[in-house]
């Protein structure tokens, strides 16, 4: 979810959901909740500063009850739903938030990360790009991004039970550009194009993926 143009609008919406509902963390939320704290991570460090700068002020827009409610996320979840069984959602991979691999990465790459699950399903992110295999004896699915999508633009998304549908929904996206834009987030012209008007193709993230995957 983080960092993002529309962060405290965002947290609004997740916070008004009238439904029991499960969050779990992403790299993204995990980065911002440490700069919230002073903290400086490894990757923060690291990074080139056109990605801090997003970080840095997302975090900047939160307030103690959003800290603790980012805090209050896990790193996986497990819920039974009809139809599918046991499901394990984790962000990147059962064992890391930062872990790439696609519809392409080799099954035996991902035998020795997926082997001990011990569910029957895992939904994750990270990559952004929907995508539904199986991996050993469990089926691997990837819901795809709403916000940051990598393909034909809109949203991506998916819902489970009794069976597994990938679904795309179309948006105004020039609205939604016009909103981003308003915004005071760095490179917010950058993101209005990149990820929401002419979001990259899937074949161009499946080559950069490449060089990053699991190895």
């Amino acid at each position: 979810m983080l960092p993002g143009p529309m962060t405290r609008e965002t947290l609004a919406c997740l916070r008004e959901v009238d439904i029991p509902v499960q969050f779990i963390l992403g790299n993204g939320d995990r980065e911002v909740l440490a700069r919230m704290r002073g903290m400086e991570t490894g990757w923060y460090h690291a990074a080139a500063e056109q990605w801090r700068a997003p970080v840095r002020w997302s975090a900047e827009q939160l307030r103690m009850e959003d800290e603790k409610l980012l805090a209050s996320w896990p790193a996986t979840a497990r819920l039974k739903i009809q139809g599918l069984g046991e499901v394990m959602f984790c962000h990147g991979t059962p064992r890391s938030d930062t872990e790439i691999f696609t519809r392409l990465t080799p099954e035996e790459r991902l035998l020795p990360i997926f082997e001990g699950v011990k569910v029957s399903t895992v939904l994750c992110g990270h990559t952004h790009l929907q995508f539904d295999r199986t991996i050993g004896g469990a089926r691997v699915v990837n819901a795809g991004s709403v916000g940051m999508p990598f393909g034909e633009p809109g949203a991506y998304w998916l819902l489970l039970g009794p069976e597994v549908e990938l679904r795309y929904t179309r948006y105004d996206l020039a609205k939604a550009a016009e909103r981003i834009r308003a915004t005071k987030y760095p490179q917010a012209e950058d993101f209005a194009m990149r990820n929401v008007l002419q979001p990259p193709s899937e074949e161009e993230m499946l080559g950069a993926f490449s060089r990053a995957e699991l190895k």
